[in-house]
């Protein structure tokens, strides 16, 4: 047929119908992204994800979901195996179509709890991969964190041992990310029991008759992985047992600060601090990571340390984000460094609130403003 011919049959009228219905949700979209677009244009520039943590927040994510989706689907598929659905077991093990975009349409992992912990994850290794390379003022000497395995305190030493394990897992040992999350307990069985139902979607018409044996199986696997996952394992929990087993004194925190950045452990310059100021990991690191730093150097001071060692921290981190305004600093540093320490910790008072009550506050104040 001419595509000039006139002449309409029920063909015809459907696919116009359908073209009319597509042209009508493109039009939504374009409105999507004209919105999307403004808000994006309006972000402040210390909020905006530049192009290498955009890259490398996409990457966490997708590992996040595929290490969950590989070890509930495959649990699942040895599951149906020994009940009577072999040949629904084979098409489930052999999948190879990822499911972290359905997940993503589904709006399930803009989770503000979930994205907060992947973005201060991913911030942090940024970051640490920044900081500058200080020449050891003792070539001969051993890094912070071989030192600290070599503690003749033992619980020092296991400490740092799985500080260093822990690292390994996080950034060396692509096999061990493959099959773990390393999130919270809870933001991993929220990210389980996601990955279940979206393995449920994609499999439920292979399944056919025997989609309640499919159901039973992505259950228990689901209940496989939430039961195995141990949160202690975890880098932050690593570290923040590592800060507790030194437990510094002032006079001794200063130099370890200073050395912890220097030696590139951003992971325990943060727990250093968290475990000083009785804040857990993800709090502390939201200050370590704000690139204003103006709670941070109440921090510091909090934790009487002096002019010298903020100078180092702060040179440190203002050349590692530049985000950070250096000059800003620098005619801050005398400024900072007066501040007495009873003021600051005064003025972190808030910080140091339960983390519900201050949570409440905060929504309470964003309803005030809206």
């Amino acid at each position: 047929m001419s595509i000039y011919d006139g002449d309409m049959d029920e063909g015809t009228h459907w696919g116009v119908s359908q073209l009319l219905a597509r042209a009508a949700a493109a039009d939504l979209r374009a409105d999507e992204r004209l919105s999307f677009a403004i808000d994006d244009f309006f972000l402040p520039d210390e909020s905006r994800l530049d192009e290498r943590l955009r890259a490398a927040l996409t990457l966490a994510l997708a590992g996040l979901v595929s290490a969950v989706e590989g070890a509930v689907r495959q649990h699942a598929a040895r599951l149906l195996a020994t009940r009577d659905a072999p040949e629904l077991s084979e098409i489930l093990a052999k999948a190879d179509t990822p499911i972290v975009d359905r997940l993503a349409s589904a709006g399930l992992l803009r989770d503000t709890e979930l994205m907060r912990e992947l973005v201060g994850r991913v911030r942090q290794d940024v970051l640490a991969e920044a900081l500058p390379v200080s020449a050891p003022e003792d070539p001969d000497r051993a890094s912070l964190l071989a030192r600290l395995i070599q503690n003749p305190d033992g619980v020092v030493a296991t400490a740092a041992m799985a500080l260093l394990a822990a690292e390994s897992r996080r950034h060396g040992d692509p096999e061990a990310m493959a099959v773990r999350t390393d999130l919270p307990a809870e933001l991993h069985h929220r990210l389980v029991w996601w990955v279940a139902a979206a393995l449920r979607e994609r499999f439920a018409q292979d399944a056919g008759d025997f989609l309640p044996i499919l159901d039973r199986a992505l259950a228990d696997a689901a209940m496989r992985s939430v039961s195995t996952h141990d949160e202690g394992d975890r880098l932050e929990a690593s570290a923040m047992r590592l800060a507790a087993a030194l437990d510094s004194r002032a006079d001794e925190l200063a130099p370890l600060l200073v050395e912890t950045l220097d030696d590139h452990r951003l992971s325990l310059f943060v727990a250093l601090i968290g475990h000083a100021l009785g804040l857990d990991y993800a709090d502390a690191r939201e200050i370590v990571l704000d690139p204003a730093s103006d709670r941070l150097w109440l921090v510091l001071r909090a934790l009487e340390l002096g002019r010298d060692s903020i100078a180092r921290i702060g040179l440190a981190l203002s050349e590692a984000d530049p985000r950070r305004d250096l000059d800003s600093f620098a005619e801050a540093l005398d400024g900072i460094a007066a501040t007495p320490s009873g003021s600051a910790r005064a003025a972190l008072a808030p910080l140091l609130l339960h983390p519900d009550y201050r949570a409440a506050l905060l929504a309470l104040a964003r309803g005030t403003r809206s």
